[in-house]
Parts: structure tokens; sequence; C-alpha cells
């Protein structure tokens, strides 16, 4: 007899449970809830597209581009290792800037990155994204910033935010200048991919999650001391309005992020609850980023995104867990004739609004009182020969288990009509 193997998941790619998807649903409803109040709205996008927007977008030099997407190489497109690109060229693609001069947009959905699978990191994983499309101003900037903090601390999380400026096309090549100078002084004491990485983008060494680099570039230039003029007057604006808006944060001269596009103003929120996967939301501006994917000149943008599986995480960390929705009433029909009855019943609290469960099995009691309390349902609608005999029904309260005889009528209808209002009261 041939014997039939399971079938398994793919490796990084995790079933979201049941008991689960409570906690993934407060945390979308919190964030979009959140982003209603800050005039964001939602856009839908593909999990495929040209591996080209990649390459143009993140920087073909990068790991991710490099070594992590998943690409079909005959076709020449990508399963989408990040969202900004992707919003990018949908904006770019429908003329949104015609529309409204500032777009303010946000997408939640899969990424996909072939990464090593770890605690709160995946190779499918899901993120909330937020852009900010059309505005310059550093205002900008810290409210985007004030609104990740305002979600983390509704959702109950702690976390720190860590904030750094990039500089301009006219301000980096100095600073690279000095940090290749620099990194070629000490290129025997570093990593292979850290020695790749000084003369391709030697600003991927100071993101270096390897304790050896991380000690080495200590010393390393700042990058604040190279801004230009307007990009010093943009950082300074920026901190003086997260301190008007009451956001605490931090300098990190560090923070270079993953991709190659950004300019000016990057950030990350942090934690110290998941070990090295430490970030649970970051972004940053990229002012020249639009213009390179072929829309407008001078078209400046801003954004961050989030992950839900670390936020997740965190909140199962805290007792934070969310419990699934309760079933307002479980339906006990114990005989053919009782199952006959109850069903339309079922049917038509539903239509009303009710969340009602029944069981077709027509197992006893006892077993649809367990069930009953699986769905975690407040109210039982108890119906056997008896009751359709004498016309009443027995409701219990599945929390104290106190009972009451409930009138049956014909049709359906009215039954569920009075049993909906019944539920209500109590």
């Amino acid at each position: 007899m041939e014997v039939c193997l399971k079938i398994k998941a793919i490796n990084g790619f995790k079933d979201i449970l049941p008991e689960e998807v409570a906690t993934w649903q407060k945390i979308e409803t919190t964030a979009r809830d959140i982003f209603r109040r800050f005039g964001l709205q939602e856009i839908r996008l593909p999990i495929l597209e040209k591996t080209e927007l990649f390459a143009r977008s993140i920087g073909e030099a990068t790991d991710i581009v490099e070594k992590e997407m998943y690409t079909f190489v005959d076709k020449g497109i990508t399963l989408r290792p990040e969202a900004t690109a992707s919003l990018l060229r949908a904006y770019i693609e429908n003329g949104l800037h015609v529309k409204q001069p500032v777009q303010r947009l946000f997408t939640i959905g899969p990424m996909f990155r072939h990464e090593r699978p770890q605690k709160g990191r995946q190779r499918q994983f899901h993120q909330i994204d937020i852009e900010v499309i059309g505005a310059l101003e550093p205002e900008i900037d810290a409210e985007l910033m004030a609104l990740g903090q305002m979600l983390l601390n509704e959702l109950g999380l702690t976390v720190s935010l860590e904030v750094n400026s990039l500089g301009c096309p006219k301000c980096r090549p100095d600073f690279r200048t000095k940090l290749v100078a620099y990194l070629q002084e000490r290129t025997e004491s570093l990593c292979e991919d850290c020695k790749r990485r000084t003369t391709t983008n030697p600003l991927r060494v100071l993101d270096c999650k390897k304790r050896n680099c991380q000690q080495l570039v200590q010393d390393a230039p700042s990058i604040l001391d190279s801004l230009c003029a307007d990009c010093n007057l943009h950082f300074t604006a920026v901190q003086k309005q997260l301190d008007s808006l009451g956001v605490d944060y931090s300098l990190n001269k560090f923070m270079v992020r993953g991709l190659d596009y950004y300019t000016r103003t990057t950030f990350e929120f942090l934690t110290e609850d998941l070990g090295s996967q430490a970030a649970v939301a970051a972004g940053g501006r990229y002012d020249g980023l639009i213009e390179q994917l072929g829309g407008p000149k001078n078209m400046p943008g801003i954004g961050f995104a989030m992950g839900m599986e670390r936020l997740a995480l965190l909140l199962q960390q805290q007792d934070n867990i969310i419990q699934p929705q309760r079933s307002d009433v479980y339906v006990a029909a114990l005989g053919k004739q009782a199952l006959e009855f109850c069903a339309p019943i079922v049917h038509q609290l539903r239509k009303q609004g009710v969340r009602a469960a029944m069981d077709y099995s027509n197992r006893s009691l006892k077993a649809q009182m367990k069930q009953a309390g699986r769905v975690n349902a407040r109210f039982a609608l108890i119906i056997g020969d008896q009751e359709l005999e004498d016309q009443q029904g027995v409701v219990r309260n599945m929390d104290d288990k106190k009972q009451i005889q409930f009138p049956l009528h014909e049709p359906a209808e009215e039954t569920a009509a009075q049993l909906s209002t019944l539920l209500r009261l109590e």
C-alpha cells in the first residue's frame, strides 16, 4: 500500500491560524481608524511587478535585489519584496498627482524575501505601508512619525523612536568619500559582505549586524557632520516639530536603512522584546525616487512600513492577546424535527445581524453545549421534540447558566425577530 505523505507549508511561509487572526484584525482595525483620522486613503496593489522596478528603486547592490527576491527570471517579474516601489509605480502609472497634489496613501498585504526564517521574520511577511507623496515640508516627516507612535501606543506597545538624516545628492558624496577612506583603512577586519559594500554601497556597512563590523564603525564619520545647509535646516525643523508634537526620539547617526532610495529623514521604531529583530516599523524620505521611476520631476515623498508579524508577536508577549469575537447565540437542535425547525431560524437571525451558530450532526445536548462553549456563545437556544410540542424553547445564559422559557412561533422570521430582541435586551 502506497504511503501518502503529508504536504507541509514551505519553509518561511506560515499559516495564520483562527486563534491568531483576531490579533491581526485588531492591528488592522486600529491602523485603519488612525489612518482615517490622518486623512489617508487605501490603495490595493498587485504582488507581482516587473523586476526592473525593484532594481531601479531599491538598488541593484542591495542585499534584497542581489540575494533575497523571488524572481521568475525567464518572465522578468518578481514577487514584491516591499511596498513603496509598487505604490509609486501605481501613483505614476495612474497619474494620481494630477488628481490631487498631495496623496496620503496606505496599503496592507504580503511581501516576499528569501531570508533565513526566524522569530518575527518569515519569507512571506505582511506589512502596513504608509506613504505621503507631494509634500516637501519637514512637518510632514514629524507628522508621519507621530502617526506611527500613536498607532503603536494605541495597540498598547512600548517602543522607542530613532531618527537620522541621510542628506541629499548634494551632500552625500562628500560623506561617502570620508566614509570610504575610513573603511579602507580597516578593510581587512571587515566581514566579506562589508568588504564588497565598501566599494558598491559603503553606507550599508554602517548597518551591518555582525558585532565586529559594528565595533569597527563606532568612530566612523557621521553623516550629520556632512549635511548641506538645506538638509541641516530640514532636519532641524523635523526635530523641532517632533518636540512640538510631544514625540520622544533619539538620534542615531548609524541608521542608514537597507534601501538605496532614502534621502534626508530616516527613522525606526524599535523594541527590546524581539531579540535581534528590533525594528517594528521603519521608513524615511525618498525625494528623488519618483523621478527615477519615470514620474514627475521634483516630486517629494516619505513613508514607512510596519511588520505585522512583529506587532502580533509583541501583543502576544505582553499578554495582550485579542480574543475572537463571541457568537451571540448557539442553537442546539435535538432531533430531526428540531433541525428542520431551527435551520430557518438561524438563517433569519443571521439576516438580522445576529452572530448565530448551529450544528447539524444531531449530537447530544451535552456535546452541543461543549460546542457552544467553543464558539464562545453568549446564549444557547435549546429546542427538542418536547420544546416543539410545547412551543417553548429554552434560552440559556452561557455565562451564569440561568435559563428562561422562550415562545416559538411560525414563521421563522417571527421567532428570529423576538430572539434577536431578547439578545439585545440581555
